[in-house]
């Protein structure tokens, strides 16, 4: 690991500035990912700009009854909440999915949300990436890529996003509140927060240099039966091969969003038109565009059988 300064910020306008006056700066909070990358040289990050006192950690009602989730709150707390237990089902189940309780219990909810792919060729500094570093090539396009994504893909990179957490916050159309270094603040909707590879896949999502995450807000519920279902190589500590957050309502209708399949959390509205007509007709127009590789097609099939599971699942 190479050596890096690091400070403690009192506000979250004063950590966005320090990370603004400080390029290639990170925040860092459980640091369940960070750290990793860091002992790699993965990230290299010369300034630490640590996060943990800037009392974003609480979940709160908003006016208009839905749920205001600060930052820091952990993955574990998080899911504990009798109110997202209650109301937000599809939430609490994914982040019970994801990772190990140790890790549930560091993990905050701006760094899942800010997650870094899991893809074997991201990881291997022996091996060109775009993502690690950009205009290297993709060796995943010519290499072993059973686990990468299948849709929303580009010639540059097919890595997915490994976040379980955030494929639920898609289905509940959750928006992420952030601060700049100059005390503005921003709602970004989940929808445009996660960004596709296209030409420039190391930029990953829509925050600008040393924006903040300072919470995300659900709307109010809207009912019907949460389901997460994970597919997955292990029964544990693996990352989703498919992923499908589900709400159904009682006649039918519903949203629909994947995980393991593409470079973001994978919703298309329209195809959501189609749930009453069954998984295929739903598949089909989810994946419309998919461009699996000889070692991922299978994903294509899987994701119509677990999305058929579920919605026997929901209809009882």
């Amino acid at each position: 690991m190479k050596s890096f300064t690091y400070e403690r910020a009192e506000t979250p306008v004063e950590a966005a500035a320090s990370a603004a006056r400080s390029p290639g700066a990170r925040f860092i909070a459980g640091g369940t990912n960070l750290l990793d990358l860091m002992k790699l040289e993965i990230e290299t990050p010369m300034h630490l700009i640590d996060v943990n006192g800037l009392k974003l950690d609480k979940i709160e009602a908003t006016p208009d009854g839905g749920l205001r989730i600060g930052a820091l709150v952990s993955n574990t707390d998080l899911a504990a909440d009798a109110r997202v237990r209650q109301d937000y089902g599809v939430l609490s189940r994914a982040l019970l999915a994801g990772a190990s309780g140790q890790l549930r219990n560091k993990a905050s909810t701006a760094g899942n949300l800010l997650q870094r792919t899991r893809c074997p060729y991201f990881y291997d500094t022996n091996q060109p990436c775009n993502k690690r570093m950009p205009g290297s090539g993709c060796g995943a396009l010519e290499g072993f890529s059973r686990q990468l994504a299948v849709v929303g893909v580009s010639d540059a990179c097919i890595a997915t996003h490994p976040s379980d957490m955030a494929v639920a916050m898609r289905a509940l159309d959750a928006t992420v509140e952030t601060v700049r270094p100059d005390g503005e603040t921003r709602r970004i909707p989940i929808a445009d927060f996660h960004r596709l590879p296209g030409d420039t896949p190391h930029i990953e999502s829509a925050l600008m240099p040393g924006e903040l995450i300072t919470a995300v807000t659900l709307p109010k519920p809207i009912g019907g039966t949460h389901i997460y279902h994970k597919v997955r190589d292990r029964a544990s500590y693996a990352f989703a091969l498919v992923s499908v957050a589900a709400i159904v309502q009682p006649d039918g209708t519903g949203r629909v969003a994947l995980g393991g399949v593409a470079h973001k959390p994978w919703r298309v509205e329209s195809a959501e038109a189609q749930l009453p007509d069954g998984a295929r007709a739903v598949s089909e127009r989810l994946l419309a565009d998919a461009r699996p590789t000889h070692h991922n097609e299978f994903k294509l099939t899987l994701v119509q059988r677990t999305l058929a599971a579920v919605l026997a699942q929901a209809r009882g």
